[in-house]
C-alpha cells in the first residue's frame, strides 16, 4: 500500500512539473492566437460625422516636413517650386552645426561665427512659404570633445554658439524670423549614445543647450523643448520633466520620433506621452510633435510606391488634432546608387535629372485638400481611420483603408447627421484613382452612404450646398 501511494505521488509531481514546464508555452500560444484573431477579425467602421459640430483648426499637423542630413550644404535649393506646392508650414534640418561651417577659431583662438552657407537652406526655407524648425546638432568639431556626436571641451563655449545661432535666426537685428522651433538634438539615443540623468547625460546638453538660447537678447518669441528620441520613451520623458521642473527650465514642446507600420504604436505613443505629460504642471499641455516618421527607419522600398502614401495618409488619419505637428521624413533623396533606391524622400535627387514627386509627395497634396475646421467623426475601425473638416458650408470626410498586409476590402457604412442643407453635390474622389459626382435632394438632416474601399486605398468624400 506504501508503495503504491508512493508511485501515486511521484506521477502527482511528475504531472504538476510537466504542467508548469508547459505553461509558459501555452500561455504564448494563447497570446498569440489572441492577436491572430484580433489581427483578423478586427472592428469594421462605421461611420457617424457630425455636419453641425464644426469648430476652429489653428493648424494643420501634415503641413510640416523634415530634410535629413543627406548631404552637406544646401540641399533644397533644387527644389523650392515643389516644397512650395505643399503649402508647408515648417521645415525641419538637422546638422545645422556641423555641415554648414558656422564655426571656426581665429588666430588668437576666439570662436568666429559664419552663417552664409545656412543662410542659403533657411532662405530656401522661407521661399517655400515655411518657417525654419532647428534641430540644434551636431557639435561642431572646432569645440567638440571628440566627434560632432560628443559633447564639448568646455560647455560655456557651447551656451555661446547657440546663443549666437538663436541670435542669427531669431534676432531683430538679423533674420528676424519668428517662432521658430529649436529642438535639442535629434536622435540622442542614438547619435551620441546619450542617457537621461546618467553617463553621458543628455539633461547636461539640454540644460547648457536652453540657458545658451535663452541668453539671447533682441529676440522675438521662439520655441524650445525636445529631445527628438528614436522613439517615444517614457524612461526618457519623465526624467527630463523632472529636470527641467526642478531647475525652472522652459520645455515649450516635447519630441521623438516613430518608424513603424503598426498605426497602433502612433495613437499609443501619443496618449501615453499626453497622460505623462499631464502629471507635471506647468508642462501638462505643452505641444506633442512628432519630428520624423515613415515606414521604417531603414532604406525600403515601399518608399518609392503607394504604400508609403497610404501609411502616410493613415498617420495622419490617426494623429490629426492629438499631435499638434506631425514631420514627414524626408524632402528629397540623398544621391543614392539609382533614381529610385527605396530612399526616404518625397522627391528623388537631382543628380537624376530634374527631381520627380513619389506618391508620398502626392499624399499631401491630397492632405491639401482637407482644409477647414475640424467635424466631430465616431466609428472608425481597425483598418479604415479617418478625419473631416469643413469649409465655408462644404463638409469633406478622408477615409484611408490601410493594412501592411494588402487584404483587407470593407465596405463602409457612413452616416452624416445635424447637416444644414438638404441639396448637395456628392463628390468621391479616390486617391491617384477616379473622381465622380452626383446630385442629392434629402428629406432629412441626415443621409447615409455605403462606400466600398479596397486594401491600401484612400478617399476624400465632400458634400456641397447647391443653392436653392
Amino acid at each position: 500500500m506504501k508503495v503504491k501511494d508512493h508511485q501515486i505521488d511521484i506521477r502527482k509531481f511528475l504531472f504538476i512539473f510537466a504542467s508548469l514546464l508547459a505553461l509558459p508555452v501555452t500561455l504564448f500560444l494563447v497570446q498569440n492566437r489572441v492577436e491572430i484573431f484580433s489581427r483578423a477579425f478586427g472592428k469594421n467602421a462605421n461611420i457617424v460625422v457630425d455636419a453641425g459640430s464644426s469648430f476652429a483648426t489653428s493648424t494643420y499637423s501634415w503641413k510640416n516636413l523634415a530634410q535629413g542630413g543627406e548631404e552637406d550644404g544646401r540641399m533644397l535649393g533644387c527644389c523650392v517650386p515643389q516644397i512650395a506646392r505643399l503649402k508647408p508650414e515648417y521645415i525641419r534640418i538637422d546638422h545645422v552645426l556641423d555641415y554648414y561651417k558656422v564655426l571656426n577659431r581665429d588666430q588668437n583662438g576666439k570662436l568666429v561665427f559664419n552663417w552664409s552657407q545656412l543662410d542659403l537652406t533657411l532662405q530656401d526655407i522661407m521661399a517655400s512659404g515655411a518657417k525654419p524648425f532647428i534641430s540644434i546638432s551636431y557639435m561642431p568639431l572646432v569645440i567638440s570633445s571628440g566627434s560632432v556626436t560628443d559633447l564639448p571641451k568646455d560647455w560655456p563655449e557651447w551656451e555661446l554658439v547657440v546663443q549666437k545661432l538663436v541670435e542669427h535666426i531669431s534676432g531683430r537685428a538679423s533674420l528676424a524670423i519668428s517662432d521658430v522651433y529649436y529642438e535639442v538634438w535629434n536622435e540622442p539615443d542614438l547619435f551620441g549614445s546619450f542617457k537621461p540623468g546618467r553617463g553621458k547625460n543628455y539633461l547636461d546638453l539640454y540644460y547648457h543647450t536652453h540657458n545658451g538660447a535663452l541668453r539671447a537678447s533682441n529676440v522675438l518669441p521662439f520655441r524650445i523643448g525636445g529631445p527628438a528620441t528614436t522613439g517615444h520613451y517614457k524612461n526618457w520623458l519623465e526624467p527630463l520633466l523632472k529636470f527641467v521642473k526642478q531647475n525652472s527650465l522652459r520645455f515649450d514642446f516635447y519630441s521623438y520620433h516613430t518608424y513603424s507600420l503598426d498605426l497602433s504604436q502612433f495613437e499609443s505613443d501619443f496618449l501615453e506621452a499626453r497622460e505623462i505629460l499631464g502629471k507635471y504642471p506647468p508642462y501638462s499641455n505643452i505641444e506633442i510633435l512628432v519630428t520624423e516618421f515613415g515606414i521604417t527607419g531603414e532604406n525600403d522600398k515601399r518608399y518609392d510606391t503607394s504604400f508609403s502614401a497610404i501609411h502616410n495618409l493613415a498617420v495622419y488619419s490617426v494623429l490629426e488634432g492629438k499631435a499638434r505637428r506631425v514631420f514627414t521624413f524626408e524632402i528629397k533623396d540623398g544621391p543614392g546608387p539609382e533614381k529610385y533606391w527605396g530612399r526616404w524622400g518625397l522627391l528623388t535627387h537631382e543628380k537624376w535629372g530634374t527631381p520627380e514627386t513619389k506618391p508620398r509627395y502626392m499624399s499631401l497634396e491630397f492632405l491639401n485638400k482637407m482644409s477647414g475646421n475640424s467635424v466631430n467623426i465616431a466609428g472608425l475601425g481597425s483598418w479604415v481611420k479617418g478625419f473631416a473638416k469643413e469649409e465655408n458650408g462644404v463638409t469633406r470626410l478622408l477615409l484611408v483603408n490601410y493594412d501592411p498586409h494588402n487584404k483587407h476590402y470593407e465596405a463602409v457604412p457612413i452616416k452624416f447627421i445635424n447637416l444644414p442643407f438638404r441639396k448637395f453635390k456628392y463628390t468621391r474622389e479616390e486617391f491617384q484613382g477616379k473622381k465622380t459626382e452626383k446630385l442629392m435632394d434629402i428629406g432629412s438632416d441626415t443621409w447615409e452612404v455605403v462606400e466600398g474601399m479596397d486594401p491600401n486605398s484612400a478617399l476624400i468624400l465632400e458634400l456641397s450646398p447647391l443653392t436653392p
